[in-house]
């Protein structure tokens, strides 16, 4: 299925956008402290948001998500909901955001350990997690491109660093809404799946585990996903544009 064609005024809010969830991300690394409930984070987010501009997409008619920030610590690995849970030293934390400005959505994530640099296993996950994106996103050669290049791209990075690769969830297109056609799985095989094109704007997210790929969903609050083997986890994630020659990061500084 074809995204809807976008005007040169929409793809330019929507780099206007990214620039603005780019600027909260960065506040958030330094803004987070050990001590610091998840839910002070969700209200300073829920500032900033406001201060740049911007509106929260979580908090829309649809997904009517709870807060305006998802945010997954340690086993958690996407769609955490916000507690009153204090970050300790130590702490994976997944942050993921969606903000809508000037109509058009724009999504990213990214994961961080609270309070001490990553190290060992720690640093391995997101390194590795991280990786696995930028290959995903280089693996985009502009027009001719197919979804299953990124996802085989993502998939060998994730292999070379023997992570559990969460294959029940995948990146999606963005743009119009939060989630549009064509999913974008984070495995494949080169020249399968969607083409894409020219001017189609798509969320691209790498979610691996220290263990398996097994799921939960939490049964109290509905949203958050976590490992089943409760190994820890790390997310990351871009809005790019797919160009003539290649992609644009549109999440990015």
């Amino acid at each position: 299925m074809a995204q809807p064609i976008k005007t040169p005024a929409q793809i330019q809010a929507m780099r206007e956008g990214g620039k603005i969830l780019a600027t909260i991300f960065e506040g958030i690394k330094t803004f987070v402290k050990p001590g610091m409930t998840e839910l002070d984070v969700d209200a300073w987010v829920e500032k900033e948001i406001k201060r740049l501009g911007a509106t929260p997409t979580y908090k829309e008619p649809v997904p009517d998500f709870p807060n305006v920030i998802c945010i997954s610590t340690n086993e958690a690995i996407v769609h955490g909901v916000p507690s009153e849970y204090e970050f300790a030293i130590g702490d994976v934390v997944g942050f993921d955001l969606v903000i809508t400005y000037k109509g058009m959505k724009t999504d990213s994530a990214f994961t961080m350990v609270i309070g001490e640099k990553p190290a060992g296993i720690k640093k391995h996950l997101l390194n590795y997690t991280e990786r696995s994106l930028y290959a995903g996103i280089d693996a985009i050669k502009g027009r001719g491109t197919y979804t299953g290049d990124i996802g085989a791209a993502v998939e060998k990075v994730l292999a070379e660093g023997k992570l559990g690769n969460i294959r029940d969830l995948v990146g999606h297109g963005v743009g119009h809404e939060m989630h549009m056609a064509p999913d974008v799985p984070n495995y494949g095989r080169k020249g399968s799946g969607v083409l894409l094109q020219p001017g189609d704007t798509i969320a691209i997210e790498p979610m691996a585990t220290l263990g398996g790929e097994k799921i939960l969903t939490d049964q109290n609050d509905g949203w958050t996903i976590f490992t089943k083997d409760q190994s820890l986890a790390a997310h990351f994630e871009h809005t790019v544009l797919i160009t003539e020659d290649g992609a644009e990061i549109l999440t990015s500084l």
